[in-house]
């Protein structure tokens, strides 16, 4: 049974912070030290404990006294987790950060300005560096190849220096900022997914009534990754990754879309299959697919709801997406200024 902690109802915040973690470790600490740091101060966090064994939670919740501690009492998965969270939270807006990303003291105010600068749009993304080399990128907005294979643009590229924002396809669930109530109403994140591309999905759905995200490169925060996971290439990750991506295609692309990619994303699959035999991993990738193939009712039950929502077409759709091959395979930042 989850246990919530209570909160000052006299308060109602902008922002609401919502932190998931789940072995966390030691890096709990110093993410919810730069959250206390933040310049803009009208704010509320909320750490959700998904049955963490490790201590960290409760040992970070103790320090900072100030933090909302919810223990969900299983491990729900980031997507439910932050859907727990997102009917707790009180402010208009909602930030998420991952438990292994450390803010910049700027990065909320950078967003919250960005909001006036763009009054209209609902969602934003960040620019995440990697914690132990500042002049990588772990990515600066997600992108959405023409083959419906979804990548963080920039990952483990230089860092570009000084970029104007722009229009990405989606946020990173890492560390972006949503409009709260918008969240809820568009469903949150797909619990089906549990973890890995639910971020992407999200902004797919936000595509697909015609609302875009835009990625606010001065907003910056340090990303460690897949610390719960065992790292971007473990068996989990990499099943996940499979098989949510698989799902994620499914569901969202527009019919004329659909039948016009399939022949790339089945190429591209088979390409990133064999890169994966390349690196000898062979059980994680084939068990992700079958498991994406026989849950293909589930994503298209998913989709006959997705799409019976959907207010654009194809090519707005389509305009959204890259389809230079380049761009996915050296995982190029694409910001769209249109």
């Amino acid at each position: 049974m989850a246990r919530v902690g209570a909160k000052d109802k006299s308060l109602t915040p902008a922002v609401s912070i919502v932190v998931v973690a789940y072995q966390s470790g030691r890096h709990l600490e110093t993410c919810l030290a730069a959250l206390a740091a933040q310049g803009f101060s009208d704010h509320e966090i909320i750490l959700l404990d998904n049955a963490s064994s490790d201590g960290a939670p409760q040992a970070a919740a103790a320090a900072h006294p100030h933090v909302r501690f919810v223990e969900a009492g299983a491990n729900l998965g980031f997507a439910a987790g932050v859907n727990f969270a997102a009917q707790l939270a009180t402010g208009r807006w909602m930030a998420l950060i991952n438990p292994d990303a450390f803010a910049d003291p700027d990065w909320l105010a950078t967003l919250m300005a960005a909001t006036g600068t763009w009054p209209d749009v609902k969602c934003f993304s960040s620019r995440q560096l990697m914690a132990e080399d500042p002049t990588l990128l772990d990515g600066l907005g997600d992108v959405m190849s023409g083959a419906g294979f979804p990548f963080r643009g920039g990952y483990m590229g230089r860092d570009p220096g000084p970029v104007a924002a722009g229009q990405v396809f989606s946020a990173c669930g890492g560390a972006m900022l949503v409009e709260r109530d918008f969240f809820l109403t568009l469903g949150g994140f797909d619990e089906r997914l549990f973890c890995y591309c639910e971020d992407v999905d999200f902004g797919y759905r936000m595509r697909l009534i015609g609302e875009p995200t835009i990625v606010v490169p001065a907003a910056v925060v340090r990303h460690v990754g897949s610390t719960a996971s065992g790292g971007p290439r473990s068996a989990f990750a990499v099943f996940h990754g499979t098989r949510n991506r698989l799902w994620v295609y499914v569901k969202n692309t527009p019919p004329l879309l659909l039948w016009l990619t399939l022949p790339l994303h089945v190429l591209t699959t088979a390409l990133l299959f064999l890169r994966h035999a390349d690196r000898h991993e062979f059980k994680a990738p084939w068990r992700g697919l079958l498991a994406g193939l026989k849950g293909l009712d589930i994503a298209l039950a998913a989709r006959r709801e997705a799409q019976a929502t959907r207010t654009v077409g194809s090519w707005a759709i389509a305009r959204a997406m890259t389809w230079n091959p380049f761009d996915l395979f050296l995982r190029r930042v694409v910001i769209k200024r249109r």
